[in-house]
């Protein structure tokens, strides 16, 4: 099954480590910090130049990808629970 992020991006459900709400969890000193690797490693993604509401971490064969998505969390949660897909949610 797949996860639509938002504009023609979609994702594997079985590739996503976790689903974060930005405003919330960007707060953590953890979070930024890994953002910021991220980005220095060229893993973020940009999804939509809308306002960023959500982001989401994926792992395929062991490449990491960060996608900044203007769809919030409780959204994309819906979308992935029709999958019965279990994985981290944080809201």
């Amino acid at each position: 099954m797949y996860l639509h992020l938002g504009q023609e991006i979609v994702v594997k459900l079985d590739n996503v480590i976790g689903i974060f709400d930005l405003e919330k969890s960007s707060l953590s000193k953890d979070t930024k910090h890994f953002l910021s690797n991220a980005t220095k490693k060229n893993q973020v993604i940009t999804v939509s130049y809308e306002m960023p509401k959500s982001f989401v971490v994926c792992c395929d064969k062991n490449v990491t990808k960060v996608y900044i998505s203007q769809i919030s969390c409780a959204t994309l949660k819906k979308r992935a629970t029709h999958s019965k897909q279990r994985f981290i949610i944080q809201e």
